[in-house]
């Protein structure tokens, strides 16, 4: 299947799956607006799914894929199977360990990952029981990984991007309930529906998986030397591609000492963050590595070469334009997304902030993810790692830094200052190892790129200024205005793509063919 082709599938159903997950923090804002119980939340819920991020999207896709891969390639259907099952039954010992070990120590973890809630019984207990609850989500959603990874090396990549809607759809669910008064304690509820979400995806993709064949079906607690192998990859490999959710659990942390509703107003703003993230990076990211592993296993070192650039220039023409519009219609997005119930004006100022600044890292972001397949291929995920740590310890000192004076954004404007030194690192190895040439043709087409949202992100804000009275809170003629300048940006940035030559008609077209 083409590159392209396969971004676009990734990334089309996991917009459905961000569209829903708006409708659900729309309803999440309108109920519980940026309180206790929603701090208490969106706490229980980062638990399991920073884990979730790293696992489908980073370390378990990363290390697997290759692995599965050259099995498949070079033993047949029969050794990849095997291969898969031995790692399945290793997983589940581990995994069964580590659910019954932080379920009985949850309070000693909450006060780790959200020590501020300490200082409030109500609220720090709550949290415990809420976490007791979504935590057993990492157990389903791991297996979960594991079935995709089969998916993904078999080019099947719609089953493992729709299953996400599942969540989303079981909240939205949840959240009607507390509307009309069925579930009397929303924060359980809430953490109810993401149990059973977990529940849903691991049937949805064993079902799948089964048509193929290769379904993992007896586990085998066998630790051989190619499992050793896959669990040795991991490891670094958590780090390596996950240190953007490793920094959302710090910001979580440090947000919890600042005062009531920090932790909601970073949680909504990285969600508006995470649309461009998580359509366009992980879409790249999840593509690009079964690609590259097998064009490296051929020894078509110049063809992998080329995908590379090819994900790069694709990343950044879809991420700049998006950054450039997030950061001049930040308002106007909180304000039509979230104000209304108990989401105040205040609250939409705060959010905005933070978006902001979580935005100005978002390119980082993106070509982090389309980097790091580069060194997943070729099974080295310990030179991620070492990056990674050095952008950990950046983004804690800067945030510690930055917030006695703008507090909760210091937190957001730190994850995306640590995003850009960690891109920006592992592109220079790539470059002195020869794995990565920017030619004129790419830095050309990237500068345009720049020039070209610059201008198109101008005008996005001189339109937002002169319909300002439309863009307000709870309207239907907000919705529409916002709607409105959305198509006209994306209109006008592809017809300069088009004049300045970044791209031609036929370019556009053979996105969704190239080989």
């Amino acid at each position: 299947m083409a590159l392209y082709r396969s971004i676009a599938t990734i990334g089309g159903w996991t917009m459905g799956s961000r569209v829903l997950g708006f409708l659900r923090d729309v309803l999440i804002a309108r109920l519980l607006g940026a309180s206790m119980v929603s701090d208490v939340f969106f706490v229980a819920l980062q638990l399991p799914n920073v884990f979730r991020r790293l696992f489908a999207e980073g370390a378990f896709n990363a290390a697997f894929v290759p692995l599965f891969a050259g099995e498949l390639t070079n033993n047949g259907r029969s050794a990849a199977k095997e291969f898969a099952e031995k790692v399945l039954g290793v997983l589940l010992v581990f995994l069964v360990f580590l659910t019954a070990l932080i379920e009985i120590f949850m309070p000693s973890v909450i006060t780790l990952i959200a020590g501020g809630f300490a200082e409030n019984p109500t609220k720090f207990w709550l949290a415990v029981d809420c976490a007791r609850l979504t935590f057993p989500y990492l157990m389903f959603i791991s297996i979960s990984a594991l079935l995709g990874g089969i998916l993904n090396t078999l080019e099947r990549f719609m089953a493992t991007a729709s299953a996400p809607i599942a969540l989303n759809l079981l909240l939205i669910g949840a959240l009607f309930g507390i509307m009309y008064g069925w579930f009397p304690d929303p924060g359980i509820a809430l953490s109810t529906g993401v149990l059973l979400a977990g529940l849903g995806q691991l049937i949805w993709l064993s079902i799948i998986c089964f048509r193929t064949g290769l379904f993992p079906g007896v586990p085998k607690l066998l630790l051989d030397q190619k499992v050793k192998r896959f669990f040795l990859l991991i490891g670094p490999g958590v780090i390596g591609a996950g240190v953007y959710q490793i920094n959302v659990l710090i910001g979580i942390r440090l947000a919890t000492e600042l005062p009531e509703g920090s932790v909601s107003f970073l949680y909504f703003a990285d969600r508006i963050n995470q649309l461009p993230l998580g359509v366009v990076g992980a879409a790249v990211g999840v593509a690009l590595l079964p690609l590259l592993s097998r064009q490296l296993k051929a020894g078509d070192k110049e063809g992998a070469r080329k995908s590379q650039s090819s994900a790069i220039e694709l990343s950044m023409l879809l991420t700049v334009p998006a950054t450039a519009a997030l950061l001049v219609l930040s308002t106007p997005i909180i304000t039509v997304l979230f104000q209304r119930g108990e989401f105040g004006p205040g609250a939409t100022e705060a959010t905005a902030m933070a978006l902001k600044a979580f935005t100005l890292g978002l390119p980082a972001y993106v070509l982090i993810k389309a980097i790091s397949p580069a060194f997943f291929a070729r099974e080295d995920t310990v030179t991620p790692v070492k990056v990674a740590v050095v952008a950990l310890i950046i983004n804690v000192v800067f945030a510690l830094l930055l917030m006695p004076y703008i507090a909760h954004v210091g937190i957001a404007l730190a994850t995306a200052v640590s995003a850009w030194i960690n891109a920006l690192i592992l592109i220079l190895i790539l470059i002195r190892r020869d794995l990565l040439f920017f030619e004129r043709l790419l830095c050309l087409k990237l500068v345009k790129i720049v020039l070209v949202s610059g201008v198109t992100a101008s005008i996005l804000w001189g339109l937002s200024e002169y319909f300002s009275s439309s863009l307000v809170s709870n309207s239907f003629l907000g919705i529409v205005t916002l709607i409105f300048l959305i198509i006209i940006g994306l209109i006008l940035f592809f017809c300069l793509v088009i004049f300045t030559g970044i791209m031609t008609w036929k370019d556009l077209k053979d996105y969704l063919r190239r080989d």
